[in-house]
């Protein structure tokens, strides 16, 4: 099965249990190797349907200050892309859909169509390019499409009606829905716009709408969850490995947020 297929099958399932797929995100080699291998495993055995991977990357434009220090430490500990693969692989054994989350430079200097064969063959579905606008991916979505794989990327609120319209139409897999301005980091609401920005979105597109960037506790999960597609967790669960480093505190957080989703 492609990965672009994986992904398609994991929002049915979802869809057939009336209920959003719970997507989360770790970086690879936080804490350290081994153990973002366990925790990315983790997430899936938990309860989250795709584990978003992230690549440490020095200038983490997007990134709030609990995934920037933890993208410090991984890099610091000596990250390389074959740690990345082994967490894909880790989540994929797990029963997850693995996909990858990385600025662009880094794949660049790896090569688009020797990551695109690496992803793939490591069972990855995608990759979410925060940073990287279709008009500008043609290389990436021409080595995706030969590999089965899904180019994922983000729409805002701030994006026009046409900006919305190209985004949405050069996705596979599914839409990422910024839910506010900024960078990334756990919130004590979920911002306003993401319910205006999904309803948006679906005039767009017949891909499943995620969204990202503040999601915390299984009620916020919840409440995205009645109009998102998938809800999607990151700097609370960072946090959590970061308090925990054997897991445990992750653990409890992913049931939380998949308890969420499902009861919504």
């Amino acid at each position: 099965m492609s990965g672009t297929a994986a992904l398609a099958h994991t929002f049915e399932r979802c869809r057939a249990q009336k209920r959003a797929a719970l997507v989360g995100y770790l970086p690879a080699g936080f804490p350290d190797q081994p153990g973002s291998e366990r925790a990315c495993a983790s997430l899936a055995r938990h309860g989250a349907d795709i584990v978003e991977v992230g690549v440490p990357y020095t200038d983490p434009l997007m990134d709030g200050p609990v995934i920037q220090q933890a993208a410090h430490d991984a890099l610091a500990a000596g990250f390389r892309f074959a740690h990345l693969l082994r967490c894909v692989e880790a989540v994929a054994g797990a029963g997850a859909v693995p996909v990858v989350m990385s600025y662009w430079n880094p794949i660049l200097r790896y090569g688009v169509e020797r990551f695109a064969a690496d992803l793939a063959a490591a069972g990855g579905a995608g990759i979410i390019t925060p940073d990287l606008i279709p008009d500008e991916a043609g290389s990436w979505v021409d080595a995706a499409s030969t590999q089965g794989l899904a180019p994922i990327f983000l729409i805002a609120p701030s994006s026009t009606d046409e900006r919305l319209q190209q985004t949405t139409d050069a996705c596979r897999g599914f839409v990422y829905a910024a839910s506010t301005m900024g960078v990334t980091g756990a919130r004590t609401s979920v911002g306003s716009g993401a319910k205006q920005l999904v309803s948006r979105a679906r005039s767009a597109t017949n891909l499943p709408v995620c969204v990202g960037l503040g999601v915390s506790t299984g009620g916020q999960a919840a409440e995205v969850a009645t109009f998102a597609d998938g809800v999607i967790v990151g700097s609370a669960l960072v946090a959590a490995l970061g308090t925990d480093h054997q897991g445990g505190a992750l653990g409890r957080l992913t049931e939380e947020l998949a308890e969420g989703v499902r009861g919504a």
